[in-house]
């Protein structure tokens, strides 16, 4: 690895120890967005957020310059056991005083059309849209190694979002 390579994987690492927080009720953290490999046309990101507020919020949207179209997802399994991601149009409710978890298996950030391939290490810029918060700016690492399907780092799920 590089010395370039290696200064911008630390400030990766910075970026991603330091949490978003949106006048102070919503905290994003955790963040990482991922895609399937260099040729794919989509990618997804996941991340923790928590509502340090005393009313609940809801994340409504999301919007960024690295695909054509952003939307809110999740996974449905239908009368046949058969899983597929859908748009959730309303969002996700964040309860007050709670964590509410998107990753993968659940709920999570789509890009669809990305502009350029998600390469290891490379930060995705995010605007998230919360009902009561506003927009949230966010820089999310890409991280292709990571393998946390049944949870982000061990931090568990608290939400509606299953594997």
């Amino acid at each position: 690895m590089s010395l370039k390579s290696e200064l911008l994987a630390t400030l990766a690492a910075v970026t991603l120890a330091i949490p978003a927080l949106a006048d102070g009720t919503i905290k994003v953290d955790d963040a990482y967005a991922r895609s399937s490999g260099k040729t794919a046309k989509a990618g997804a990101a996941f991340m923790m957020i928590e509502n340090q507020g005393v009313a609940d919020d809801r994340l409504i949207g999301a919007t960024s310059d690295a695909a054509a179209r952003v939307e809110l997802h999740t996974h449905e399994v239908d009368d046949n056991g058969v899983a597929k991601m859908v748009h959730v149009e309303e969002g996700f409710v964040i309860p007050a005083g709670e964590t509410y978890m998107l990753k993968r298996g659940g709920a999570h950030v789509m890009f669809m059309g990305l502009t350029a391939p998600f390469e290891q290490d490379a930060m995705v810029p995010v605007t998230l849209i919360f009902e009561n918060a506003g927009e949230v700016e966010i820089e999310i690492p890409v991280d292709l190694e990571r393998q946390d399907k049944g949870g982000h780092g061990g931090h568990g799920s608290h939400g509606e979002s299953t594997d």
